[in-house]
């Protein structure tokens, strides 16, 4: 199957644009949907910078592929054959557009949402067919981390997830089908790895330079290439059992969000959006560090896009 004729993005934020730039260039006519011309206008312009990282990546391009931006939810949706709703996480919102998505659509187009954790499962009962319904969770940067976890609710139709997985193929991405899980599999274990930081950051046990390099150049490194479960085997199940023993019982286990990352918030210390998080940037810092990271991100993709995997 090849991507459909025609697909929306209903949700211009941070993950509409670069949706809507990989499925242009797949050949797909593309219809962005926002309630705001303003967050349009800003979503046309990182289409843009999407697109165009995608033609420094290279790779397939199907000619055809268009993008629109629009405020009628109606004339983005009409004619429709896929649907991915990417508005802010919160459920009460999601079930109200998808409320609104079902009436506007066909009985046999997929409603995908691109939910970062919501149980699809929850969000079913809003629909008349929920059948149609699946999780599409897409990494941030869609555009450049080609993996989509695929997570079909209680109710959806095998058939609904037969083709959902045959289009993320088509368009060149891996699909990872998941069973419903909270957070998925992708977030459970990027939190789990950013507890133990955040612990550690906060013991004094390591600077935030120093933290990074260790994880990019120790962890990070190895796992580009070898997934977790081909490392047990390659650094040996037993010796994960033996260090295991011990060590397990010395991670931390806090169920709540860290006083450190509390603290933070409260000083309004947000990341990148603040210019100063667990970092400080100074002016034009931020914009040099997106730019680092997609070049980056950029030159790794075409490396690992071009060994056999492990």
């Amino acid at each position: 199957m090849s991507v459909p004729e025609i697909a929306t993005v209903v949700g211009s934020g941070t993950m509409g644009p670069g949706i809507a730039a990989t499925l242009v260039r797949a050949g797909a006519e593309v219809r962005v949907y926002d309630i705001s011309a303003e967050a349009l206008a800003r979503a046309e312009q990182t289409f843009a910078f999407a697109s165009g990282v995608l033609d420094q990546v290279g790779g397939p391009k199907v000619d055809g592929g268009s993008a629109t931006f629009t405020t009628d939810i109606g004339e983005a949706l009409a004619g429709s054959r896929f649907v991915i709703e990417a508005v802010p996480e919160k459920i009460e919102l999601k079930e109200s557009v998808l409320k609104q998505i079902e009436r506007l659509v066909g009985d046999d187009v997929i409603i995908a949402t691109n939910t970062s954790g919501i149980p699809i499962s929850d969000m079913a009962p809003s629909l008349e067919r929920p059948g149609r319904f699946i999780g599409m969770h897409w990494s941030n940067p869609p555009h450049l981390i080609p993996m989509i976890e695929v997570i079909p609710g209680d109710a959806t139709e095998q058939s609904t997830v037969d083709e959902l997985v045959d289009i993320v193929n088509s368009f060149g991405y891996h699909p990872v089908l998941e069973k419903e899980i909270a957070g998925f599999v992708e977030n459970r274990v990027l939190y789990a790895i950013l507890r133990e930081c955040v612990a550690l950051l906060d013991e004094g046990i390591v600077t935030p330079e120093a933290l990074d390099t260790c994880v990019k150049w120790g962890i990070g490194y190895k796992l580009s290439v070898i997934g977790p479960t081909r490392l047990l085997d390659m650094a040996g199940v037993d010796i994960y059992a033996a260090v295991s023993g011990y060590l397990n019982k010395q991670l931390d286990a806090s169920t709540d969000t860290p006083q450190v990352i509390k603290d933070k918030i409260a000083a309004g210390e947000l990341g990148f959006k603040s210019s100063k998080g667990m970092y400080e940037y100074g002016p034009g810092e931020v914009d040099a560090k997106r730019k680092d990271i997609t070049a980056g991100l950029v030159a790794a993709l075409k490396t690992l896009s071009s060994i056999t995997p492990v």
